[in-house]
């Protein structure tokens, strides 16, 4: 663009040296001659003042160093969707052949063409191309009338992110060409979205993943736009600054997928706007700054209705520091993975190991914790430990072995919800349990095992004392250099005479005998 060319470019998104800007402003600034171009950075850093030069405001701006004055000269305004397109997709070959001449017959007369067969064989490329990425490429707008649906109109998937893209409207001439279009990333682009409902319906029939990550949509757009997305599944909102103002009724019903991850202004409150959607499975909260949840329609031991469908639950890097949030969790319905990394509660003082198996205990349905499957045994030795653990507070707090007199306190039970439960499925802890130290609360504790072999009749049952904190690989380690054997051949179990007839399998070797709850006086079983 000329430094003396004049057009309507309020509002357009361009590029200066990789970085992004909104332009606010055209026209003069004096005392210097020329056209100017006010922008808007999408980094203030990147700015140096807040829209004004010698005490006249040219253009505001959201942060005090976050505008400049550009000459056009300097700006790239972007390429339609088309150019940019054959620019990244049209294969190298393809080019070797514009140099080739052809002759053929066009009425009478023979025509000499060049680059014939390329063209035919980039149109037919482009034709089968079903998913695309023009990442970062300085698309601003769909181009030509009808060219997208005549050139590559089997494209499903699209990956629009970081981008020249200024409004939704041009979002809606793009994939209205697109009539197979299932996923989109619109990510990074700063969008206009349209005030009203938009007058172009069906554009969107198909769309099942809409990522929205940084675009600065609000939730009220959201719910005007979501009208358009009658079949969508998966909706991604990172970093929008979204304010849950109203609860979706008539749209977002398919939504099984929600990510409102990075938006620190959503609290639990607004979460129970969102907690009726019938299909959400998976909901991402991460660095939301959320501390607390609480579903008020459940009492301790019953179920909430909200979330009906919910499955997949991630609270990382927020502020959760109390164990009655990790309780909550175990009112949800169907809830069964959980990741809830760098929060207070979890990075205190108890060892990563010890916190979860608290959380294990605390929620009976979750089968994967932290992306680290929660296997039956894990979860057996979790809960025993968790009420053994919690045995004398119970007793004080007024539990009680007999079930006529096993009455504990609403504060207890406030607190581990589930703990009469547990006493239901192994039974309520003994006092001479009670009186023993629990095994994730001491260090390095000896134990006293006597191991046997059952397929070596011939060999005598020996008692030996190991540290809780062994793995099962120094286990194995230390039998091999006793037995002789190969620590690949050794397979490993114990019993309990708290749980006659059953034999727990030692199958993890980087896992503890602590892990497996193992105890003095229990039997290690060796086989190879």
């Amino acid at each position: 663009m000329s430094d003396t060319l004049t057009l309507d470019v309020i509002g357009r998104r361009v590029e200066v040296n990789g970085q992004h800007a909104t332009v606010r402003f055209s026209g003069t600034v004096p005392p210097t001659s020329g056209l100017w171009l006010g922008v808007e950075w999408d980094n203030p850093e990147r700015g140096k003042h807040d829209g004004s030069h010698e005490g006249t405001v040219y253009f505001t701006c959201r942060h005090p160093t976050g505008g400049s004055f550009i000459r056009p000269s300097k700006v790239n305004f972007g390429v339609d969707f088309l150019t940019a397109l054959k620019k990244r997709y049209v294969l190298e070959d393809g080019l070797e052949e514009v140099s080739k001449e052809k002759i053929i017959t066009i009425g009478n007369k023979p025509v000499e063409t060049i680059g014939f067969d390329s063209i035919v064989k980039q149109q037919s490329q482009l034709s089968k191309l079903q998913e695309i990425s023009l990442r970062n490429c300085a698309v601003n707008s769909a181009g030509e009338k009808g060219g997208i649906a005549e050139i590559c109109p089997n494209i499903r998937k699209v990956d629009l992110s970081r981008n020249l893209l200024s409004s939704w409207d041009e979002v809606i001439h793009i994939a209205d060409q697109l009539k197979q279009l299932d996923v989109l990333n619109l990510s990074e682009n700063k969008l206009q979205f349209p005030s009203s409902s938009p007058t172009l319906m069906g554009t969107f029939s198909a769309l099942k993943v809409l990522v929205l990550n940084r675009t600065g949509i609000t939730w009220a757009e959201v719910l005007l736009c979501a009208r358009e997305w009658p079949v969508l599944e998966e909706l991604y909102l990172e970093s929008d600054n979204i304010f849950i103002s109203e609860r979706p009724t008539d749209v977002l019903q398919m939504v099984k997928l929600l990510d409102l991850s990075g938006n620190q202004l959503i609290d639990e409150n607004q979460l129970f706007l969102i907690a009726y959607l019938p299909r959400l499975e998976q909901l991402i909260l991460s660095d939301t700054g959320i501390s607390s949840i609480h579903f008020p329609d459940a009492g301790i031991g019953c179920k909430t209705s909200m979330f009906p469908s919910l499955q997949y639950l991630v609270v990382n890097d927020n502020q959760i520091s109390q164990w009655s949030f990790i309780n909550e969790l175990d009112k949800l319905q169907k809830l069964h993975s959980l990741s809830c990394l760098r929060n207070p509660l979890t990075e205190g003082n108890k060892g990563a190991q010890t916190i979860r198996q608290l959380i294990i205990a605390k929620i009976g349905q979750l089968k994967t914790l932290n992306k680290c499957e929660i296997f039956p045994e894990e979860r057996r030795g979790a809960e025993l430990d968790y009420r053994k653990a919690f045995g004398n507070e119970w007793k004080k707090a007024g539990g009680h072995q007999n079930p006529d007199e096993n009455r504990p306190n609403e504060e207890f039970l406030a607190a581990h919800p589930r703990y009469q439960f547990l006493c239901l499925k192994y039974g309520a802890p003994e006092d001479g349990e009670l009186k023993t130290q629990q095994p994730f609360m001491l260090k390095n504790q000896l134990l006293k095992l006597n191991i046997k072999y059952p397929n070596q009749l011939d060999q005598k049952v020996i008692e030996k004392q190991l540290p809780d904190s062994m793995t099962i690989q120094k286990v194995k380690g230390l039998l091999s250099r006793l037995l002789k054997v190969p620590v690949s051949e050794l397979l490993l179990s114990y019993e309990s005479p708290r749980m006659p007839g059953r034999e727990i399998e030692l199958e993890n070797n980087q896992q503890s005998l602590q892990f497996y709850s193992v105890e003095n006086g229990d039997y290690l079983l060796v086989r190879w």
